[in-house]
């Protein structure tokens, strides 16, 4: 029983309890967290019940599944993280880039405008109004009188 669990007893502390319930021996291998912030998935307990002959002779054979499990879901975690860690300082880089270029094209945007005389500006606010007076009239209302102006002049 313990040589199964000495890969999992080189990472952290485990808490073994042993207890009767009715006829039946029940087996608790309940991993201690390392440091906190852990993942909560790598402190999941493992608990058997069943008679002291079955635990005998299948105690080892769960306990090598359980390390061989719970070793493999610590490493794919500490990938998880390192992946991620990469990506966001990538993310990082590249944004840290972008606002470089961005001040780089600023500046020679800024270099190469000509300190010229700026152009007046002129107030060009169109005026519905003075449209209308210099239009000729289009309904044919006013058609109709235009009309009847020329032939009374």
């Amino acid at each position: 029983m313990f040589m199964e669990l000495m890969p999992l007893l080189k990472e952290r502390t485990l808490l073994i309890t042993v207890a009767r319930v009715d006829e039946r021996v029940k087996v608790n291998v309940i991993p201690a967290k390392v440091k906190e912030g852990e993942d909560h998935a790598l402190t999941t307990p493992l608990s058997l019940t069943g008679s002291a002959e079955e635990l005998d002779s299948e105690l080892g054979r769960h306990l090598v599944s359980y390390v061989d499990s719970h070793l493999a879901l610590g490493n794919t975690l500490a990938e998880t993280k390192a992946e991620m860690d990469a990506a966001a300082k990538a993310a990082r880089q590249k944004v840290k880039t972008t606002q470089q270029t961005l001040k780089a094209d600023a500046a020679r945007a800024k270099k190469d405008e000509s300190p010229g005389p700026a152009a007046p500006a002129t107030d060009t606010t169109p005026s519905l109004f003075a449209a209308q007076q210099d239009a000729e009239p289009t309904t044919p209302a006013a058609e109709q009188e235009g009309e009847e102006e020329k032939t009374t002049s």
